[in-house]
């Protein structure tokens, strides 16, 4: 079967912690044919960080303005070659920690009072902010053509197996399958059950998250035609990386965006882009959706 290069692909285990011997060792397409199973990204806390700032930007420029949409309550995520589901359990645990905040306001200070006699963290903790009693929780697709059954164990959730050469070609996940069909465990728990409203299914998809997967794609071609037909769907694309690939040029679809000044930059400025646990996070806007 013909595949986009650079796709993740279905054993047990991560083999090494290092990725790049297991690249090495067994190439990229292999590797993940061993290990799609069970696969669990070893930096998950550099990418849960980035997650919780970058949804904390957004939510303060976007989803808490006053005439902001009620749609940009419940936002539409599309979790791209979604790995184990480390962005999916990232955004999910954001809207928990935030529904939280506003039940119990004092929970941040209780929490440091009792860590107080503790080792205090090498960084700030990134806190959600408080979201309003009647906020929905995120509706979020998921893709993976190969880890599909990992994401599944994990979250508790489904996962479409869509490839990136489907993607470029058109396909997205179907609402439906956002759908929480299984029990899921803390802390994607959620108490509201997501909407799938007709208004949901007929507006862009508001960001999509690409985690550990996009510099796979070699080929500049293939690259231009995913990211260009992203662009007429999505309106954010964040794109988390152990460095700052892949390049994505003017002219792609997309203007690299800085989330400290929310606003436009240029392609190569990297002054605010994010950056935790040696996990690099870069903001995109479209042009086209």
């Amino acid at each position: 079967m013909s595949r986009f290069r650079g796709e993740r692909v279905s054993s047990s285990g991560n083999i090494s912690n290092s990725m790049r011997h297991n690249y090495g060792e067994y190439g990229v397409d292999e590797y993940y044919r061993r290990v799609g199973a069970t696969y669990k990204n070893p930096h998950f806390p550099g990418v849960k960080a980035c997650t919780f700032q970058w949804m904390n930007k957004w939510y303060e420029h976007e989803g808490n303005q006053p005439d902001a949409d009620t749609k940009l309550m419940s936002p539409l995520v599309f979790d791209m070659a979604c790995g184990s589901g480390e962005v999916t359990i990232s955004v999910l645990e954001w809207w928990h920690i935030g529904k939280l905040q506003s039940a119990s306001p004092n929970i941040n200070s209780s929490a440091s009072q009792m860590h107080s006699s503790q080792v205090q963290p090498r960084r700030k903790e990134i806190v959600p902010p408080s979201l309003p009693t009647d906020a929905h929780p995120p509706v979020i697709l998921a893709a993976d053509p190969y880890t599909s059954e990992a994401y599944r164990l994990r979250t508790s959730r489904l996962c479409s197996s869509l490839s990136f050469r489907e993607i470029a070609e058109g396909a997205v996940p179907p609402i439906a399958d956002a759908s929480n069909g299984l029990p899921s465990p803390s802390p994607v728990t959620t108490t509201h059950a997501e909407p799938h409203s007709l208004a949901v299914e007929e507006r862009p998809i508001d960001m999509v998250f690409c985690s550990f997967a996009l510099h796979l794609i070699e080929d500049p071609s293939e690259l231009f035609a995913l990211l260009w037909e992203l662009s007429t769907k999505s309106k954010w694309l964040i794109v988390i990386a152990p460095h700052k690939k892949p390049e994505i040029k003017e002219g792609w679809g997309w203007t690299k965006w800085d989330s400290v000044k929310w606003a436009p930059c240029q392609m190569l400025d990297q002054q605010n882009d994010i950056l935790h646990e040696r996990v690099h996070c870069r903001i995109f806007r479209s042009h086209n959706a």
